[in-house]
């Protein structure tokens, strides 16, 4: 019994001398697998024959190509080429890269158009913006 009290009041100090004299260490990934989950759209399901609506109430086929609604607008980008750009963009998936595009029309500009589109589009509600999301992103 009294080894094991002297074995303790030896062992003490040098336990008590390696903690806590250099704050809290917390762990640092070396290295990270896999990839990140991609953040996408928050929007309801929207109804891609009453985006097509949309489109065209709105103007949008002024200012855009679009095969779908049969528009050919020069001064924005050409909507046919909409995966294209969301890779180019990197921001995410279409679905997300095109809500982000009409809410947020300068967030991204495709190179060689100007800075142009109204943010008025941003106060959509979200059904309206959800429809015009589906009509943009449907499989052609």
């Amino acid at each position: 019994m009294r080894r094991a009290v002297l074995f303790l009041a030896a062992a003490l100090p040098l336990l008590g001398a390696g903690c806590g004299s250099q704050g809290v260490v917390k762990p640092t990934a070396q290295a990270v697998e896999g990839t990140l989950p991609q953040q996408t759209t928050t929007l309801p399901k929207g109804n891609a024959a009453a985006g097509k609506q949309l489109f065209a109430s709105n103007g949008c086929g002024g200012c855009h190509t679009y095969q779908p609604a049969g528009s050919n607008g020069k001064t924005g980008p050409d909507l046919d080429k909409l995966p294209q750009y969301a890779k180019q963009a990197n921001q995410g998936p279409l679905d997300q890269f095109v809500e982000t595009s009409i809410v947020n029309p300068s967030s991204y500009i495709q190179p060689g158009y100007p800075n142009v589109m109204p943010t008025s589009y941003g106060n959509l509600p979200q059904k309206q913006l959800a429809d015009l999301v589906a009509f943009l992103t449907q499989k052609q």
